[in-house]
């Protein structure tokens, strides 16, 4: 399935690129030949898929890095790339519960195996009005989920984050509620752009980052796409997830990126692409994050300033 992305982000607004094209080669060249070598459990890999984002221009990596909301160390987004350092990512373990045929434990790397990794360059936005244009490393969260043969019961998929408050300083604090949790409804999930992901820029997931598992989902504000998942619950019921439980009238359970639905707190309609400076010029936020064309039938018929 060709799925295209748009790509009107104007070359000003981003870093330069010339330090991410030799990334590019360099990561086509070992997927093809040896992509174990790259990810631990990808011997399998298949040749990095280019078609969602051909043309657009790529975030500075040490940008991406060292500007992180991750909150289980620390709502300042420069730290956790320090603290996050101190987190053991492997061996790595993923339960499954809830409304499926086959439940259990499953191996990080066992997942690996069975689903070859792919690279993709998806635009992020945060709620914060800044973006990002990344190229993740990773699989359709769909091939994934069907292994586990949800039921006919499963209208959501729950996803929980690792709880270690000796390790990740900032759970110690009453933010939110801990552990982290966030969900979709199943057909977001089983949708072909949303993606879990095991690395970036052709190289292992950094910790700061969601390592050594995380979820992008590309149309939807960052916070839904949740970090160091240690759970995945098949549910019948909407959850109650992260943000939503703590704000509600600021955060939606659905999260899409949509200008005409502001933040109680400031505008949603325009954004800084990370790495520019305070002089360069924001652009439009785009609805569904520029992935209108792919997602939008997914909400047919919802008021979206209802359901955000």
């Amino acid at each position: 399935m060709l799925i295209k992305t748009k790509s009107n982000i104007l070359s000003g607004e981003i870093t330069d690129r010339a330090v991410f094209e030799s990334r590019r080669e360099f990561i086509k060249a070992v997927t093809m030949l040896s992509a174990g070598v790259m990810l631990p459990g990808s011997a399998h890999a298949q040749t990095p898929v280019d078609s969602y984002s051909a043309n657009l221009q790529v975030s500075d990596r040490t940008d991406v890095i060292n500007y992180t909301n991750y909150y289980e160390f620390s709502t300042n987004k420069h730290d956790s790339t320090i603290l996050a350092k101190a987190l053991k990512t492997k061996p790595w373990s993923v339960e499954v519960v809830g409304e499926a045929e086959k439940p259990g434990v499953y191996d990080l790397e066992d997942i690996l195996k069975d689903n070859p990794v792919q690279e993709r360059i998806y635009r992020f936005r945060c709620v914060e009005a800044w973006s990002m244009v990344v190229p993740w490393l990773g699989f359709p969260l769909g091939d994934m989920l069907k292994r586990f043969k949800p039921t006919s019961k499963a209208k959501f998929v729950e996803f929980t984050t690792l709880y270690n408050p000796e390790v990740m300083v900032g759970q110690r604090s009453s933010v939110l509620d801990w552990p982290y949790v966030e969900a979709l409804r199943m057909d977001e999930a089983m949708h072909p752009l949303t993606m879990m992901v095991t690395g970036m820029y052709g190289d292992e997931l950094p910790n700061q980052n969601g390592a050594p598992l995380r979820l992008i989902v590309p149309w939807k504000y960052g916070f839904k796409s949740i970090k160091a998942i240690v759970k995945i619950r098949f549910r019948e019921n909407m959850p109650e997830t992260a943000w939503h439980k703590v704000a509600p009238r600021e955060y939606g359970f659905y999260a899409n990126v949509n200008p005409e639905v502001p933040h109680p707190r400031w505008s949603q309609s325009r954004e800084r692409v990370l790495g520019g400076s305070i002089f360069t010029a924001k652009r439009n936020t785009e609805k569904f994050n520029g992935y209108g064309e792919e997602v939008a039938a997914l909400y047919s018929g919802m008021d979206l300033t209802k359901y955000f």
